[in-house]
């Protein structure tokens, strides 16, 4: 939690001194900051000790609420798999690689170790470069995703100028 973040929850403030049975003062005594119209205090002061706030460790950078994908090597692949499989975000989860919740962010293969199989990955599994060029080196396919819509419309909006 940061300074911020805090919230102070403030009731509707009553108006006093309309008239009435407080008299001059309205209960605000007689003098100081608290009686002045307008005159207020913060609600996070502590009467000039150093508050909690401030003492509260001060975190710096900023972490994204969104889970990474989870990665998977090829040795790792090579091991589970047989020649011939087919590399899917459920097989992976009936091989134990990966849970069901962490499904949701998505599964990512790299390049770590070497590969052997002939494996033909999904295109909703994501794979680096090497981890690519390694795989196809080995004799597996790799079918990528395709090009979202919006990129292929840009393409063809500049191919026609």
């Amino acid at each position: 939690m940061q300074i911020h973040e805090l919230s102070i929850t403030t009731t509707k403030k009553k108006r006093i001194g309309r008239g009435g049975k407080r008299g001059t003062y309205s209960g605000k005594g007689m003098k100081g900051q608290k009686s002045r119209s307008g005159g207020n205090v913060n609600p996070l002061f502590e009467g000039g000790r150093t508050s909690l706030v401030q003492k509260m460790k001060k975190n710096r950078g900023f972490k994204s609420p969104h889970a990474k994908k989870v990665t998977v090597s090829l040795t790792k692949l090579d091991a589970l798999y047989a020649d011939g499989d087919t590399v899917t975000i459920e097989t992976c989860i009936d091989k134990k690689i990966l849970r069901a919740k962490t499904m949701r962010s998505g599964v990512r293969i790299v390049a770590n170790g070497d590969i052997t199989k002939k494996l033909t990955i999904d295109d909703k599994v994501g794979v680096t470069k090497t981890a690519q060029e390694k795989i196809e080196k080995a004799g597996g396919t790799v079918n990528v995703a395709k090009k979202k819509v919006k990129r292929a419309k840009k393409e063809a909006k500049k191919k026609k100028k």
